[in-house]
């Protein structure tokens, strides 16, 4: 069949399962976002390409696929870059498209070439892979290696260019090959190492389960649920990978913030790791909680990439390929013969639940304006069920971690890389990625929402039914802290405050979203309620105390700790 390039990229990308595209269209682009459209594409046009590459990382972490954005020549592309190198740092395999001028552009011995730069050596060091199709019979080998890349070994961004004069040229090609033709899907872990590890789980006493953030992104939770049933253990989060396993919400406890969470990991026998990098928060899995019994401990880890087994620990079975092929595996191999539930189990139960009570219990009520710790209880407490949570900000997140009451099943937050202003992209690309269905909560500070501010307009033109829950202390508050730590009470806090007079919830009126302003404790929840009662995009601004704000983060010192290694 003939095809322009334009037409098979999209049909390529279709082969894997990929129907949204994010970007603001140019002349190189138009042609392939009008038939995107035509083919039943969800194709959305953020306020800045930065954006974009934010939606597009939401998108594959709730799908589980690579996801898609473009940036047009020069300045469209440039705006990708830090969304680029998120993605790079949160392993998500994210194609950025660029579009470049014709080569004979950039061939010619010229000063002064309109909308120019050698865009693909920019980009290199912070992909996985960087191409160009120059000619128009290379589309699918460029696309298909792209594709590779981004969803082999540690999954990751690639960025792939086209100069103008290849985008509409025709192709001859034959329908399009399913991924499994290409490139390698689906990688089970040798029978002998299932067998071993399978041994050393019946074997343990104290085992745990530590789940990252991985397992969300691989959409692998139900798989992942059927495990810890088999193994009868308590699952322990890593800070990355806070999205709660439906059904296992109990006995789930936070790594370093939960007191059960602690006791489990210094008790245990066996650790089997999954979906995590066993990087600096949880201290690569021998430092700080893992130090008491790590003689005793057995290490078992699930990981894709061959070339990260033993890099930051020793690994007794590593388990090398696709956690959604290998815990099925271990799931069937642990059917017949289940463990007995760890004793303790029960106990960590009701622990953790008893801290989160008094959590809830004691966080300082009654002052105007509110504590952080009460806003987070708050809005966590109005969380709907089956929504889906988004996180942004330093010290609201920080707050966050302790004192959120929520067990939402999806959770969006950038923990590797701490991008702020993620926030209300990732919340857009997530709700695109849905369809729109589940409700939405975006909690962040009031720095970090006025990075891309501007997607408020995109949310409303999605309809989406999104919820921001702003901190506001008209400052960067984390940054404040620092401060105080460094030169004392009182000292020049010099560049992280901004005028007071600033409405968040008016901005977000003049955007067509619901606007609604809080200074109370007790009005966050009605607040709320009535933002999503309104059938569009709301904002709550909740003006916060900013002394609790950069002085009483909680779990600090233990935040602190995942630098312990190096020098900040």
């Amino acid at each position: 069949m003939s095809v322009k390039v334009y037409e098979r990229i999209l049909q390529l990308f279709e082969a894997e399962g990929i129907n949204t595209l994010f970007g603001i269209p140019d002349p190189n682009f138009v042609h392939m976002f009008h038939l995107a459209e035509e083919r039943g594409w969800q194709v959305v046009a953020p306020h800045h390409e930065e954006s974009a590459g934010f939606m597009a990382e939401a998108v594959s972490r709730m799908t589980g696929r690579a996801a898609v954005c473009i940036g047009t020549l020069g300045p469209g592309v440039a705006n990708l870059a830090g969304a680029m190198m998120c993605a790079k740092v949160e392993n998500s395999p994210v194609i950025f498209l660029g579009g470049q001028r014709a080569r004979i552009t950039e061939q010619r011995v010229r000063r002064g070439r309109i909308q120019f730069v050698k865009q693909a050596a920019l980009f290199e060091p912070s992909v996985k892979y960087c191409a160009s199709i120059e000619y128009a019979d290379q589309t699918d080998e460029v696309i298909r290696e792209g594709l590779r890349k981004a969803l082999s070994g540690t999954p990751g961004p690639v960025y792939i260019e086209y100069p103008s004069h290849v985008i509409q040229e025709d192709l001859d090609v034959a329908p399009a090959l399913a991924p499994s033709a290409y490139r390698l899907v689906g990688q089970t872990a040798g029978p002998d190492r299932i067998a071993e590890a399978v041994e050393y789980i019946r074997a343990a006493t104290q085992p745990v389960l530590l789940v990252g953030h991985g397992v969300h992104t691989a959409r692998a939770g139900a798989s992942v649920r059927a495990l810890a049933e088999a193994m009868a253990c308590p699952v322990i989060q890593t800070s990355g990978g806070t999205s709660f396993l439906a059904g296992l919400e109990d006995r789930t406890f936070p790594y370093g913030f939960s007191a059960a969470a602690i006791d489990a990991v210094v008790k245990s026998d066996l650790c089997l790791a999954i979906g995590t990098e066993l990087g600096e928060p949880v201290h690569y899995g021998r430092g700080r909680h893992w130090v008491a019994n790590e003689a005793q401990r057995k290490w078992i880890l699930v990981e894709q990439d061959p070339e990260a087994i033993g890099v930051n620990r020793s690994v007794d079975v590593p388990l090398v390929g696709d956690l959604r092929a290998i815990v099925p595996q271990l799931v069937e191999a642990l059917r017949d013969t289940p463990r007995t539930p760890t004793p303790e189990l029960a106990g960590w139960i009701e622990q953790d639940a008893a801290q989160l009570a008094e959590l809830a219990e004691t966080a300082p009520s009654g002052m105007s304006p509110v504590h952080p710790a009460r806003l987070i209880v708050e809005a966590t407490k109005s969380f709907p069920a089956d929504g889906i949570m988004v996180r942004d900000g330093g010290a609201t997140t920080i707050f966050g971690w302790t004192y959120s009451q929520a067990k939402p099943h999806d959770v969006m937050w950038n923990q590797n890389f701490g991008h702020l202003g993620t926030g209300l992209p990732y919340a857009v690309g997530a709700g695109v990625a849905d369809g729109g269905k589940r409700p939405l909560m975006l909690i962040t500070g009031d720095s970090s929402f006025q990075f891309h501010i501007a997607e408020l307009e995109t949310a409303a033109r999605l309809n989406l039914p999104l919820v921001c829950v702003v901190a506001v202390d008209y400052a960067w508050g984390l940054e404040v802290g620092v401060y105080k730590r460094t030169y004392g009470q009182g000292s020049l806090e010099t560049g992280v405050h901004w005028s007071t007079n600033t409405r968040l919830d008016k901005v977000a009126e003049g955007f067509g979203c619901y606007g609604e302003y809080v200074e109370r404790d007790e009005d966050i929840a009605p607040a709320i309620k009535r933002a999503y009662a309104s059938g569009r995009p709301g904002v709550i601004h909740v003006a916060v105390d900013p002394k609790a704000n950069s002085e009483e983060m909680p779990s600090y010192d233990e935040f602190r700790t995942w630098y312990a290694e190096g020098t900040q």
